[in-house]
């Protein structure tokens, strides 16, 4: 549930700061921050990928709505998506989680908002 209220959390933040501060900065800033702060967090927890380290679905929740139209519904959707993709961990996803430390944490989170993007964009492009 932590991952999912800091997806939220992170879509609000879209919503409400669109026009003022690109998706990209937040993105590039929280995947920095992620990468450096992961990796100890999870040694100081003694778990991997503990639950309480949420800022891997914060960067990966702004990953996943940068192709994403400013619309209410397709946040929504993107933010559906992001998280059914990171809980449900499709391959190669499943594989990125166990690498070691902060990428470990970070990437299949990367990775889960890269399908979400694709999944938008074709859905965008049927649409």
């Amino acid at each position: 549930m932590p991952g999912t209220c800091a997806s939220i959390v992170a879509a609000g933040v879209f919503i409400l700061a669109h026009g003022r501060i690109s998706v990209i900065f937040l993105s590039l800033l929280f995947l920095a921050i992620g990468f450096y702060v992961s990796g100890p967090a999870e040694k100081m927890f003694r778990k991997k990928d503990a639950s309480c380290i949420v800022i891997d679905e914060v960067a990966g929740m702004f990953l996943s709505l940068i192709w994403v139209p400013y619309d209410f519904a397709w946040v929504a959707a993107a933010l559906i998506l992001f998280r059914l993709f990171d809980i449900w961990k499709p391959v190669p996803i499943k594989w990125i989680q166990n690498f070691p430390g902060s990428v470990g944490i970070m990437s299949d989170d990367i990775a889960a908002a890269a399908y979400t993007n694709i999944v938008i964009l074709l859905i965008f492009r049927l649409k």
